[in-house]
């Protein structure tokens, strides 16, 4: 693996090599049990910043990156970052939260259960009374910040994303070629997923299409297909409230006629026959091959696929096009997502002091500047973009190098309170589209009443409990098991600490009321 950056002074290069280094797993666990050195602190550098964040691209930005320098210049820190390959991300924290060496910042991608043993442990700043007094995070998102807490209290800077993504993204080329519009409704969403498994919608005079493909997707609530159509359907959105008290959503009967209309769609064959395996990845690949009309997923997606088919066959213009939402039984619902995607979290064996932590807010708030959004979204203009009469062009699109001086930097930029660096394709129609539906599912989104709520059973079981369901509502869905047997799945979900898990989710949810 590469080394951490080196630091500008020469007693700093040492301690960052030692320190900073991505190890494999096992060498990790004896540096973290060796290592007597004690940990970086704010006071032994006030112009240095280390992060640990994840790494989804190939590459990380090196030291000498443009964009870092620009970065570094404009926020008057030396920002030492510790990239970890996101699939290994949340071995790595645990790892360096039992070693002790930890950097001033940690880039938290959701409240695992290793996170919030940390948090009960102590080992975070509680951030509440202090974001009041910054610029941009003082104006954060409270409903957000309160789906960002663990029960109430903030122990990290929100990455914000949209709270509006789901829709329904479609081939209107198929809906022409089959005679229909734009479906409004999930009988009409019906009828075109018919439509294109049975008319020919590509005109080859072969069956071998059908209506919308769906990939394996592990986890409940938490945006997939099946999640955004039980909620079209009137189910609640993770949990619901009866009585003045919380329920599983798969305890509904709107989740269950939902559960229903999949099997239909699977029965008939209008979704992929393989599903429950099917890597998502490929997601994109039978539309854009056309073998599928319809994915029911983000609207960022939808610009994907437009553009994988423009570039295919440049007579493909705007045939991509997306609705919000379908009318259901209890009318218009959409799903919106948590409004974040993790947090940045401050540790108290590294920062020490309210000083120390207040000089951590200042960086962190200065990211949210415009100009620091740019630099970590976008590069440095005239090498990774050109801005021409307030048109953006991105010059990256035939050098990923130049790509990858700046992409990994997102991924410890806020967006509060909002998103300043460009977009480019935001002058098409498909953009504008994803607007309105952003502003118009605001008013009809359905949300997760126990969003910030963290139950020990849940840190638990939680991973045995989901299984259980997820299993079940597969099963029922390729026909292994009918209603009897999904009821009798949610008997075990109870007996294996469901009804354990309710009764403390109930009981922090009174509290929090």
């Amino acid at each position: 693996m590469k080394k951490e950056k080196k630091g500008d002074l020469r007693i700093m290069k040492k301690r960052i090599r030692k320190r900073w280094i991505v190890l494999p797993l096992a060498a990790m666990m004896i540096a973290g049990c060796s290592n007597s050195e004690t940990s970086n602190s704010a006071s032994d550098s006030k112009n240095t910043i280390n992060i640990m964040a994840p790494l989804l691209s190939p590459e990380s930005p090196s030291d000498k990156s443009p964009s870092l320098k620009a970065l570094e210049k404009y926020t008057g820190k030396d920002i030492k970052v510790t990239w970890v390959p996101d699939s290994s991300y949340n071995d790595k924290f645990n790892i360096v939260m039992a070693s002790g060496e930890m950097p001033h910042a940690i880039v938290i991608k959701d409240k695992s259960a290793g996170f919030i043993k940390s948090v009960k442990a102590g080992a975070f700043w509680e951030l509440s009374p202090y974001l009041k007094d910054y610029k941009n995070v003082s104006q954060a998102d409270e409903k957000i910040l309160k789906n960002s807490s663990v029960n109430g209290e903030v122990y990290g800077v929100y990455r914000s994303r949209d709270l509006i993504r789901a829709c329904m993204i479609i081939r209107t080329d198929w809906l022409k070629n089959v005679g229909l519009d734009m479906p409004e409704t999930i009988d009409d969403f019906y009828e075109v997923l018919k439509a294109f498994k049975e008319k020919d919608p590509d005109g080859n005079g072969k069956d071998d299409t059908y209506g919308m493909v769906v990939p394996k997707w592990m986890g409940l609530g938490n945006g997939s297909p099946w999640d955004v159509l039980q909620i079209w359907f009137g189910a609640p959105n993770r949990y619901g409230v009866e009585n003045g008290k919380l329920v599983p959503d798969f305890t509904t009967k709107e989740y269950m006629e939902a559960l229903t209309f999949f099997k239909k769609l699977y029965d008939e064959g209008l979704i992929n026959k393989d599903f429950a395996v099917m890597d998502s990845a490929k997601w994109n690949d039978p539309v854009v091959k056309g073998k599928a009309g319809v994915i029911v997923d983000t609207g960022s997606r939808a610009s994907q696929i437009q553009s994988a088919m423009e570039e295919a066959d440049e007579s493909n213009k705007d045939i991509i096009d997306i609705v919000g939402s379908l009318e259901g039984p209890n009318g218009k619902r959409t799903f919106p997502t948590s409004g974040y995607s993790g947090m940045i979290t401050i540790p108290k064996s590294s920062v020490k002091t309210e000083k120390e932590l207040k000089e951590v807010l200042s960086f962190l708030d200065k990211m949210n500047d415009k100009e620091a959004q740019i630099l970590t979204n976008n590069g440095v203009k005239g090498r990774n973009y050109e801005l021409k009469d307030g048109v953006f062009t991105s010059l990256e699109k035939n050098n990923k190098s130049l790509l990858y001086e700046h992409e990994g930097l997102a991924q410890f930029s806020m967006s509060i309170p909002k998103s300043e660096y460009y977009i480019e394709d935001q002058k098409t129609k498909l953009f504008q589209h994803r607007k309105d539906i952003i502003t118009e599912g605001e008013k009809i989104a359905v949300f997760n009443p126990a969003e910030s709520l963290v139950s020990d059973v849940y840190t638990q079981k939680g991973a045995q409990l989901d299984n259980i369901i997820l299993d079940a509502r597969t099963q029922f869905i390729i026909g292994e098991i009918d209603e009897k047997g999904f009821d009798d799945a949610v008997e075990l979900w109870k007996k294996s600490g469901g009804n354990e898990l309710m009764k403390d989710l109930n009981k922090l949810y009174q509290s929090s009321k």
